[in-house]
């Protein structure tokens, strides 16, 4: 949020960049750095005279864009429900809608949240219900939240309605390969989980590199239908095997000290590294020798041993509903940023 802002530039390009609607190399846009097309637009036009019915050449020439992009920036910013057209003789006539800012956000904002509730349910379906699958508290911190809002699109010949589902969310990206169904494979695997998958487990399954599984993870993040989360029920495992291998190579001292056993109450110190000793320690043993042990201890030991927390991705509720309710939260919370601003964009031409 610009907040506390009253300059229309600033104001006017947080809510171009708020609703994607240019691309920009860097995430982030300060007012040192050259205006968007479309903020000339704006600027030089649909601002000044909201419904004076703008066609395409006075719109590109206030803006400095050839007939061309003039159409594609077009199609954009009706796409977005910003701006509304109709065929007036040879030429599209173009209006803000509503007369201004304000307005036009009122009514993209009513109609992007109905769409994005029609998806929603379409994607609770896929989403089997498991208790089992929350039963490990999320400690990740709120990360960006970026949809894609679309109403539902054609059947393509050879796809299904989850393809078609998966493509207007935008969960294959912008370069899809036309046989590319990872996104798919991805969320149905997680959807049917009751437990969060690694990483590594889930490109295994899908046959793929973990840098193409994890763009698409990325992607679902992003969308608040995905979390990573910690993988307390990994923890022994890793700690064995940190114990085993340091103490081959650096001996029982440095297990104690700085390996961390030492930190460990007496009792169950000793049994570590008794066990350790006689080659006679399995994962079974070190998850009951840790189970008084707080998980922070236990996440401290991993760390001093050389390990790392395991993390794992699954679904972000425990069915359909959680996950609905969870998106369409992040949604309201974006929309009464673009309701806040685009009333300063008004005040401020004011």
């Amino acid at each position: 949020m610009p907040t506390g802002s009253k300059d229309t530039d600033t104001l006017l390009e947080w809510l171009i960049d708020s609703l994607s609607l240019v691309r920009r190399k860097s995430e982030t846009w300060n007012v040192n750095n050259e205006p968007s097309a479309l903020h000339r637009m704006f600027r030089g036009a649909l601002l000044d005279n909201p419904l004076r019915g703008w066609n395409t050449k006075e719109l590109g020439d206030s803006c400095g864009l050839s007939q061309t992009a003039m159409h594609n920036q077009m199609n954009r910013l009706r796409e977005s429900g910003l701006v509304s057209s109709e065929l007036k003789g040879r030429w599209h006539i173009h209006v803000l809608r509503g007369g201004s800012m304000n307005s036009a956000v009122e009514l993209l904002s009513v109609q992007a949240r109905k769409i994005l509730e029609i998806r929603l349910a379409e994607l609770s379906d896929l989403i089997v219900e498991s208790d089992e699958r929350m039963s490990t508290p999320s400690e990740e911190e709120e990360r960006l939240f970026k949809i894609k809002i679309s109403e539902p699109s054609a059947t393509i010949q050879g796809k299904d309605r989850i393809d078609s589902l998966i493509d207007d969310l935008g969960l294959n990206g912008d370069r899809v390969k036309p046989e590319d169904n990872l996104a798919k494979k991805v969320l149905q695997e997680l959807a049917q989980s009751h437990r969060a998958v690694t990483l590594l487990v889930l490109a295994d399954r899908m046959g793929e590199t973990r840098s193409r599984v994890q763009r698409v993870l990325e992607r679902m993040m992003e969308m608040s239908i995905v979390e990573r989360v910690a993988m307390p029920e990994r923890i022994a495992q890793d700690v064995y095997l940190g114990l085993m291998r340091q103490f081959d190579a650096r001996g029982e001292e440095w297990l104690m000290t700085r390996g961390g056993v030492g930190r460990l109450s007496d009792e169950i110190s000793k049994k570590v590294i008794s066990g350790v000793k006689k080659k006679n320690l399995s994962i079974e043993k070190i998850e009951s020798i840790l189970k008084d042990v707080t998980l922070e201890n236990q996440k401290l030991l991993l760390n001093t041993l050389g390990g790392r927390m395991p993390y794992g991705f699954r679904i972000a509720g425990k069915n359909g509903q959680e996950v609905t309710e969870r998106v369409l939260s992040r949604l309201d919370r974006t929309i009464r940023r673009l309701r806040t601003v685009s009333s300063r964009v008004d005040d401020s031409l004011e």
